[in-house]
């Protein structure tokens, strides 16, 4: 009972907080507002410590909505998580968590940037391992180090800025651009994204971090931890365009969705391919970022955390009844035995589709079309559209291994569909995937884009989309070897469907040898021969010399100086008298 009343608590207050951030933004957006506040923590003679806060429509809007996710989640993690011993310790994290968000999305200063960070880290670490077991540890590690390669680049930026006499880097965002230092301090905040946001060739931690319970991946891959780095960029956006870090970014990004797109479709476990879905999902917040379309990149992450933390909860809802089976191919027909969560995850599938009028179209045919009008290579064109298609194909094969056919489990089966709580947490965030899109599109871009295309290139995404789908259900459906000749190829399928390789270069190539190495090397020098000609003979003469100087402290030598006279006389009375 008292854990129920924390969650409950939790989940009022957290909506009743984003409700009220939601209307502020609306008012900061109409009358455009933008508020810089200062407050002085302490202040000794001379010195004085501030922290700033910048409250913008952006902020407020950002904020709003990772309250309302955390708030659903809480309320859904209180029939999900139910027979935890830990749950308080759970429900704790998950409010760490959101507070280190909150704290990195109203800082307009490097050093509160990086408190916010390095808190979503470590608390991100604390709940990949909530599991303990191995392979938890195993995840969480991966996923801490992978992390703090972007914290040592923030750490960097901020040593770099101090030729500036201020962190707060909304000063100097229009001089950036001019500036080859700023460039630096922009280069390392662009690696920092890129390590948060999961981006090649640091994307090996994003599926390895769902060993964390469902209800925190629902909220980690939404709207906290990995959008963190696309947020940090859509304020340093100056930065990216027409530069050549915006060129770099928007290769990466792309090959990063082209990668993702490709692995889920050879992955088997459920919350794996929601997770290389939302890899593919910010590879093309990124790429359109990348090209200086900031509003549309954060527009597409706002509509992406309501229906990508609604996957989630409707397939934490499944493995649940599944008996925390994970596997694909053990499923099928849960559309007879769950309709209800079957049918709200088909809403949100067709909504990470960008199906017509759901909350995800909005966002990826506005991005699509701009880039139909821009002026990108080829390379970047085709990497777009093939990913789009790949993420309809990858959808409509969920939808084929889990809703049609039989129950490939076990033949007793206790799937139902009475799971209130869950369900109720599920119908907030199902209203906003299919009125979000909409809602936000009036609210963002007050006067409408008219994008004047060909036929044929206005078509192109609604081609694409139509062409994955099928795609992705044929080869599920018909002869599997018959439509998808790579699996012919074991090496080709495998390389494919491991992130090219991605994890081992992360884990072995990255950790394992390098490490050895250092210990090789830290034997031989650290604990070897500097040890033995540097402290340790330093250390021995030392002791030695004391030991002579407490010999002579502790002893006479006046006796011992008159015994030695008293035997030289002795000595040479005996001499005369023989």
């Amino acid at each position: 009972m008292k854990f129920l009343s924390i969650c409950k608590i939790s989940f009022i207050k957290l909506m009743i907080i984003s409700i009220s951030l939601f209307l502020m933004s609306l008012y900061m957006l109409i009358n455009e507002l933008v508020y810089f506040l200062e407050w002085e923590v302490v202040t000794l003679n001379s010195m004085n410590i501030v922290m700033t806060f910048l409250f913008d429509w952006m902020s407020l809007l950002f904020m709003s909505f990772v309250l309302f996710i955390a708030s659903l989640v809480i309320f859904y993690s209180m029939e999900y998580m139910s027979g935890d011993k830990t749950i308080n310790r759970f429900i704790l994290l998950v409010l760490m968590f959101v507070l280190s968000m909150m704290l990195l999305i109203i800082s307009p200063n490097l050093i509160s940037i990086l408190l916010g960070w390095d808190g979503l880290g470590l608390v991100s670490y604390c709940l990949v391992i909530y599991f303990q077991n191995i392979k938890s540890y195993n995840a969480g590690m991966l996923t801490a180090l992978s992390n703090r390669i972007g914290d040592v680049a923030l750490l960097m930026a901020i040593a770099w800025m101090l030729n500036y006499g201020s962190w707060n880097y909304v000063f100097y965002l229009e001089v950036m651009k001019m500036d080859f230092d700023m460039m630096l301090v922009g280069g390392l905040v662009m690696l920092a994204a890129m390590t948060k946001s999961a981006q090649i060739p640091f994307s090996s931690w994003l599926p390895a971090a769902m060993a964390a319970p469902t209800p925190v991946s629902a909220l980690v891959h939404s709207s906290t931890l990995v959008t963190a780095g696309v947020y940090l960029l859509i304020r340093f956006n100056i930065l990216l365009m027409d530069t050549i870090l915006g060129n770099i970014l928007l290769l990466i990004s792309g090959l990063t969705m082209f990668m993702a797109g490709l692995g889920a479709n050879y992955e088997f476990d459920l919350k794996k391919i929601i997770a290389l879905s939302t890899l593919s999902q910010l590879g093309l917040m990124m790429s359109i970022l990348s090209m200086g379309f900031y509003k549309l990149a954060f527009f597409h992450l706002l509509t992406h955390a309501l229906f990508k933390a609604l996957l989630f909860m409707c397939a934490g809802a499944i493995i649940h009844n599944m008996n925390n089976f994970q596997d694909i191919r053990y499923m099928g027909g849960l559309s007879s035995f769950m309709p209800l969560t079957s049918s709200i995850f088909n809403v949100a599938n067709l909504a990470l589709c960008g199906m017509p009028f759901l909350a995800g179209f909005y966002s990826k045919d506005m991005i699509l079309e701009i880039v139909s009008l821009s002026y990108i290579n080829m390379f970047s064109f085709f990497l777009y559209f093939f990913s789009t298609g790949l993420t309809v194909s990858y959808s409509f094969r969920l939808v084929y291994y889990t809703m049609t056919d039989d129950l490939n489990c076990s033949s007793l089966n206790m799937l139902n569909d009475e799971s209130w709580i869950m369900l109720k947490g599920m119908f907030g965030l199902l209203v906003m995937s299919i009125i979000g899109g909409s809602l936000l599109n009036w609210l963002m871009f007050s006067s409408l884009y008219m994008i004047c295309l060909p036929v044929y290139l206005k078509m192109l995404t609604l081609f694409t989309c139509i062409f994955g789908g099928l795609m992705g259900y044929m080869i599920s459906n018909v002869s599997i070897y018959f439509v998808n000749k790579s699996l012919l190829n074991y090496f080709m399928s495998y390389f494919l469907g491991s992130m090219w390789f991605m994890p081992y270069i992360s884990t072995y190539g990255i950790m394992n040898y390098p490490l050895n190495y250092g210990f090789n090397v830290i034997k031989s020098f650290d604990y070897g021969w500097s040890e033995y000609f540097g402290g340790q003979e330093l250390n021995n003469n030392m002791l030695n010399l004391s030991k002579l100087n407490s010999f002579i402290q502790n002893n006479s030598l006046k006796i011992y100086f008159m015994t030695f006279v008293l035997w030289i006389m002795l000595l040479l009375n005996l001499l005369i008298f023989l």
